[in-house]
């Protein structure tokens, strides 16, 4: 299957990342979020993002506007009903994506491709909800979308070759280097970059150093273009949280336990870049 019509659940972050990367390379996009409101921010994301590459002359003003004429804005998923591909890419919690699956399972046909877009999940539990378990697969993209490179195509106990193999070719058809994973808490970039975010918060737990130091002595002495506890206020630090939970909750080892100052500083509603405030404080 050559996958031209994705829809996209969510029009946050990753959602309307996701949208843009895929309308950029010419497929027809449905992003659908809960209200007009979601829809109407994601889409200006999305002409902000494209505005951006246009000025650094990396696309034209004609293919920023053919772009976004690929992409439709909804609030239902019924507009899901004919697509090939649609790709969840809603918040990073078990039970809103296993809610929204199935209803997404009950309006597409048996041929369409059910990607989920999540960090740390179980493929394998999630397929096991979807009526046709074979179509069922992880997409799993870096935040921001259009600039990262790296897709994890994550493979369940019952995705089909001919998912697998669909996904692969789509993901590099819309300019990204995918590589293919078994199904694993965390996969295999999180699985080894969240406990060391974690550690890091040990250690500016403990009072070992500054945050300031702390990301620079990964930047200075291990060549990280930023550094750990500034990678976890743009994650967001509820993700890293949550994350951090999957793999204690899984593995059941010790080395995974959450911080107490990152599970405090949630509590607070400290969550990094998008609330304004999280390790530092930024201008809203």
């Amino acid at each position: 299957m050559k996958i031209q019509s994705v829809g996209v659940i969510g029009a946050g972050t990753m959602g309307n990342g996701i949208a843009q990367v895929c309308a950029v390379a010419g497929l027809d996009v449905v992003m659908v979020d809960v209200n007009d409101a979601a829809v109407d921010k994601g889409l200006g994301q999305i002409s902000k993002s494209l505005d951006r590459l246009v000025k650094k002359e990396i696309l034209t003003a004609e293919e920023k506007d053919a772009a976004l004429k690929r992409i439709k804005g909804s609030t239902s998923y019924a507009d899901f009903k004919d697509l090939q591909l649609v790709i969840e890419a809603a918040t990073e919690n078990q039970a809103i994506k296993e809610k929204i699956l199935k209803q997404v399972d009950e309006i597409v046909s048996k041929e369409t491709i059910i990607a989920t877009n999540t960090s740390s999940l179980s493929i394998t539990k999630l397929a096991a909800l979807d009526s046709t378990p074979s179509r069922f697969i992880g997409m799993h993209f870096f935040n921001p979308p259009p600039m990262m490179a790296l897709v994890e195509v994550i493979r369940g106990l019952q995705t089909s070759d001919a998912t697998h193999s669909a996904i692969i070719e789509m993901a590099k058809r819309i300019g990204k280097e995918p590589i293919t994973v078994k199904n694993s808490p965390g996969f295999v970039v999180n699985r080894i970059l969240l406990p060391m975010i974690n550690e890091a918060f040990f250690v500016l737990h403990e009072g070992l150093a500054s945050p300031e130091d702390i990301d620079a002595g990964m930047k200075l002495g291990c060549n990280q273009p930023i550094g750990p506890l500034a990678l976890a206020d743009l994650i967001g630090l509820d993700t890293c949280l949550a994350v951090m939970e999957v793999y204690f909750e899984n593995f059941s080892d010790s080395k995974y336990r959450p911080c107490p100052l990152l599970r405090e500083m949630v509590d607070a509603g400290y969550l990094g870049r998008k609330t304004g405030r999280g390790v530092y404080t930024y201008d809203q």
